[in-house]
């Protein structure tokens, strides 16, 4: 008898077959590296045609959690066990090419690590812990009583430096050397460290409205008068605002504004470029999830734009690697160096040298580059994924800023932001609106919605809930 059945509820055999593969990799009982059987077999193992397995192979090595290799077969991809231990299921592992069996229970997926639909977080589920462990390992073993176990130059590990310079200036376009790169332990130590060096009391900073409410903490601390500047299809929008005071620093998110999600034209950062040299102002440019770029290709950064020197381009790796590991990194004019290497000092030191060098060979041994392709993949599918999710609340909820990143904005009508919020965080659903991402009167109502951290099944199960939640309170209304 068949294991897959011909009319399961109007689901394909291919995505039967996909459902299964991802339930048994996120259960645990598929570890990473280990061999799937040929398409060729489980498709006699299961009774459909090498095509279905073939197409379910193709779909799941696009999102993420299976590698293809030609001549040698297909393998997992992710290690689920690392860091979500999986719990005894009942479930049956899919069986090698020694073995029989692919078992087809209906498995409930669990939800551990889930992140609901909350905005930036990336799938730790995802990361080659494998790779990383092992490379902490053997610097662990070398490390003995060297620098990396004593306290370290404020400006950060050179070889980290050297790897993010020449990373930059192949993928982002940033015209850098190692001797500009800072080492710091997140965005937000980089956006204060900046603020505090470089802002007087009183100085006027230009942000993005709606924007990040990090960065304007960031330059209130530092004794900043913030001025919000609306924005427009291309980004920041100041052109023919005569009332706007002259900026002395100006807070921008080009190649995915923060919440909106759109990308800066090039035609509007040589003008924002001309502007700061014009006013003598600074440009922080936070590139925060830059790397995701899904429907087109990226913009050159304002950094490798910038020939009068007044970019700072701030980057970190919580994004593309994980929150906990606490890294990130400025891109200054090498003449500051100096006054933000003193500043760093009088505030931490200097972030881990352990992390820092494990970083190191993580990018130049090719591992970070083969963890962002992949990446790129998965967040791809699950971002499709969420836009056929949501689309049967098109009518209430318009997504935008869906091209980049690791989530999009989700617009409600006039109105809905303040009545269908608290329901739905009372049925359960994680996100954030838009109303704590304005400075000035809320121009935009709706939420941040994250995808990346969600498979595609606990993506569809957020849509259904939050979709009845909305439709279950504007009834009601």
């Amino acid at each position: 008898m068949p294991l897959l059945a011909q009319d399961a509820a109007g689901v394909s055999l291919q995505e039967q077959v996909c459902r299964q593969v991802r339930a048994q990799i996120l259960q645990g009982n598929l570890g990473v590296g280990q061999r799937l059987p040929a398409s060729r077999a489980l498709a006699m193992e299961l009774g459909v045609a090498r095509v279905t397995v073939e197409a379910a192979y193709a779909r799941l090595e696009a999102e993420g959690y299976v590698n293809r290799k030609v001549g040698a077969g297909t393998f997992v991809a992710i290690d689920v066990l690392a860091r979500f231990p999986a719990r005894p299921t009942g479930g049956t592992a899919i069986a090698g090419p020694s073995q029989r069996g692919l078992s087809m229970q209906r498995t409930t997926l669990k939800a551990e690590g889930n992140a609901g639909l909350r905005a930036c977080i990336p799938d730790m589920r995802a990361f080659p812990h494998e790779i990383w462990n092992a490379l902490q390992a053997r610097i662990l073993r070398q490390a003995g009583h060297n620098a990396l176990m004593e306290y370290g130059d404020p400006q950060g590990h050179l070889p980290l430096r050297q790897a993010i310079a020449a990373y930059l200036a192949q993928s982002r376009g940033v015209r850098c050397h190692a001797g500009q790169v800072m080492i710091l332990a997140s965005s937000q130590q980089a956006l204060q460290l900046l603020a505090l060096t470089l802002l007087d009391a009183g100085d006027t900073a230009w942000v993005e409205d709606p924007g990040y409410h990090g960065a304007r903490a960031a330059l209130q601390a530092a004794g900043a008068v913030l001025q919000a500047v609306p924005l427009d299809e291309e980004g920041l929008a100041w052109q023919g605002n005569v009332k706007l005071p002259s900026p002395r620093m100006i807070y921008v998110t080009p190649s995915h504004q923060y919440p909106l999600g759109m990308r800066m034209s090039l035609a509007r950062r040589m003008a924002l470029l001309e502007l700061a040299r014009q006013h003598k102002a600074w440009i922080i440019e936070d590139d925060y999830d830059g790397e995701y770029q899904y429907d087109h290709k990226p913009l050159p950064a304002l950094q490798g734009l910038d020939d009068a020197g007044c970019v700072l381009y701030v980057g970190t790796f919580s994004k593309v690697l994980f929150p906990g590991l606490r890294l990130a990194y400025v891109v200054a004019p090498e003449s500051l160096i100096p006054a933000l290497s003193s500043a760093r000092r009088a505030c931490d030191g200097h972030s881990s040298y352990l992390q820092q060098a494990v970083t190191a060979d993580f990018i130049s041994q090719g591992h970070f580059g083969a963890h962002l392709r992949r990446m790129r993949l998965l967040y791809r599918s699950r971002r499709d994924c969420l836009l056929e999710a949501f689309s049967p609340l098109a009518d209430q909820l318009q997504l935008v800023g869906f091209e980049s990143g690791l989530q999009c904005a989700g617009l409600l009508p006039a109105g809905h932001e303040a009545l269908l919020t608290p329901a739905a965080r009372a049925a359960g659903t994680q996100l954030r609106d838009l109303r704590s991402a304005h400075l000035g009167p809320q121009q935009v109502e709706g939420w941040m919605l994250g995808f990346a951290g969600l498979n595609h099944d606990e993506i569809k199960r957020e849509a259904i809930r939050l979709i009845g939640t909305v439709r279950k309170t504007l009834v009601k209304a």
